[in-house]
């Protein structure tokens, strides 16, 4: 490349390298940068062959880029190199500097490790410093600062036949230094051009995303609305789409003062509470501007307004109003009879049922009993057979189990603070249906002691009507009945057809006198004529008065009705029956 004497060679050799390194800054890829370098090895340095070797990413090295050689260049270009091959080669070299430098002496054991290479044969060098084909020269490219690998220059045959002095090695080393920044530089570029183009896909896949939620949301045939999750203002509604508003009548603005308890039935509350946001689904009444209620189904999701965001509840708000009317419309037929429109027996058993438990309720204390609680005794009825049972229940309530405050043997500890006289933490408790002493002396406590009465009632008379004038006739007869006892029982009474021409009048907090007057007023009710397709027909009414109590299941209590019924009916002629 040079004769070291010749100071004009070396001045041109360095305005050959200056240039080459200039046109290194000027590559535009990392590609273009690779085979710059390859041809600044080859027109500022002064050899015929050049391969720059690249560290991939599983780091073996792949030769990226050649010059000089086209044949050389269509045989190595996109070979690689396995990375222990190549630090053994690196670490066996004569260091020359920065350089590696291996001789055709010994390069003949490296022919078999797999790295790319052109070589000729050639005779031996007929002078000391003279270039033989199987020379090998190479420049490690490391990253600025560190000891990072970035590749390898690769060169042979220097046009001046002879192996680099001093000066040549010099200028190859700050070749290698200046291609190995402007790899490191073109490296940085690309990633930050990959990077760019990344974020700029995910910026259009986020706003595309972004509005594909806009119309969905927007658009959706069901309400659909964002709250506040966590927070003072957690459940606020921030925004609803044009079908919530819809649904509910009320305008966007006007929703987002509002959180969906606000909307909420008052007995829905409790239920929308409970409802988690994760994945929470449940039904609940919502409010109308016009303050009607809707049943709607909702369900809950949680969305996050940006990376590392506050996060949103998202709910779907679906109109399910007339699947509930179906829902209870099927359920009434179910619970009341087709005819009538009254509940129907297994409503009614299901009614009688929950006001009766099997447990007996004690009878009412004497005046003895009485006298003796006033003055701190046990509350009569309270513990029966508490000493030889060791069990206790309430006069009025069962014993589900808990403590109620007695100590070894059943004796009554003191009060604690939660528990009403009887150390009892509070507790819903079933009250016990008690029936009036029927058998009772007369006295004035007796009389007036109230229960729930079960009013049997048998028509009289209908079985002529329905075997004479026919079923049609026999069904508007039945629907009358059941409208004059509706009509004749209070707010909260049941009547109930129990089959055929029976009916059944629950009533309770009655003494007997008020149970019999009822009997008589409902007797006279169903008296008058009854007109169907302008004929006036007439039935009577059999009446028997059972009274419900714990103890007794709900077969019983209506065999006990039933029984008193037919006593009734017999105690009477037919005429007087069919007059009442």
């Amino acid at each position: 490349m040079e004769t070291e004497s010749e100071p004009y060679v070396r001045l041109a050799t360095l305005r050959q390298l200056h240039q080459v390194v200039a046109d290194l800054n000027t590559a535009r890829s990392l590609a273009d940068t690779l085979q710059t370098v390859a041809d600044g090895a080859v027109t500022g340095l002064g050899y015929e062959i050049c391969a720059v070797n690249l560290v991939q990413a599983d780091g073996d090295l792949v030769v990226a880029a050649v010059a000089g050689n086209s044949s050389a260049e269509a045989l190595l270009a996109g070979q690689v190199g396995p990375r222990h091959a190549w630090e053994h080669r690196l670490s066996i070299a004569e260091h020359w500097g920065d350089l590696r430098f291996i001789s055709h002496t010994e390069a003949w054991a490296l022919d078999e490790d797999g790295v790319p290479g052109w070589y000729t044969p050639a005779p031996a060098p007929r002078f000391e410093d003279e270039w033989h084909p199987g020379d090998r020269l190479f420049a490690p490219l490391h990253a600025t600062g560190g000891d990072e690998l970035l590749g390898v220059i690769s060169v042979d045959r220097p046009r001046n036949g002879r192996l680099p002095g001093p000066w040549g090695q010099e200028a190859f080393q700050m070749y290698a230094f200046q291609a190995a920044i402007a790899i490191s530089n073109a490296r940085l570029r690309a990633n930050m051009q990959r990077a760019l183009v990344r974020l700029e896909r995910e910026q259009q896949a986020l706003r595309a995303s972004e509005e594909s939620f806009r119309q969905a949301f927007e658009f959706a045939p069901s309400g659909m609305a964002i709250a506040e999750m966590g927070g003072d203002q957690h459940g606020r509604i921030l925004r609803a789409n044009d079908a919530l508003c819809r649904l509910l009548g009320r305008r966007a603005n006007t929703l987002r003062r509002y959180t969906f308890s606000d909307l909420a039935h008052p007995e829905d509350i409790g239920t929308l509470l409970r409802t988690s946001a994760e994945g929470g689904r449940t039904e609940v009444r919502l409010s109308t501007n016009e303050g009607a209620y809707l049943w709607v189904s909702l369900r809950n999701s949680v969305v996050a307004d940006a990376t590392d965001g506050p996060r949103l509840l998202l709910t779907h708000v679906e109109d399910i109003t007339e699947r509930k009317r179906h829902e209870m419309q099927l359920a009434h037929r179910a619970s009341h009879d087709a005819l009538t429109g009254l509940p129907n027996s297994a409503e009614l058993r299901a009614r009688l049922s929950a006001r009766l438990c099997t447990r007996p309720h004690a009878g009412r204390p004497s005046a003895v009993d009485t006298l003796d609680a006033a003055y701190g005794g046990p509350a009569p009825g309270m513990f029966p057979g508490a000493a030889d049972k060791g069990d206790a229940y309430d006069q009025d309530a069962h014993d589900f189990g808990l403590d109620l405050g007695l100590g070894p043997g059943g004796a009554r500890q003191s009060a604690g603070p939660t528990g009403a006289g009887f150390g009892v933490a509070p507790y819903e408790h079933h009250v016990h249906t008690v029936a009036p002493d029927e058998d009772g002396d007369g006295d004035q406590e007796s009389e007036s002691a109230k229960g729930l009465a079960v009013l049997f009632c048998d028509l009289d008379g209908f079985k002529s009507i329905n075997d004479r004038f026919g079923h049609h006739t026999g069904d508007a007869v039945l629907i009358e009945v059941a409208r004059r006892l509706t009509n004749g029982v209070r707010d909260g009474d049941t009547v109930a057809r129990l089959g055929g021409d029976e009916f059944v009048v629950l009533a309770d907090g009655l003494c007997q006198a008020d149970a019999q007057d009822l009997a008589v007023r409902l007797r006279n009710a169903i008296i008058p004529p009854i007109r169907v397709d302008g004929r006036a027909v007439r039935v009577g009414a059999s009446f028997g008065i059972g009274w419900a109590h714990c103890g007794m299941s709900v077969e019983e209590v209506l065999q006990s009705a039933d029984q008193r019924m037919y006593i009734e009916k017999r105690s009477r002629s037919k005429q007087q029956r069919r007059a009442g």
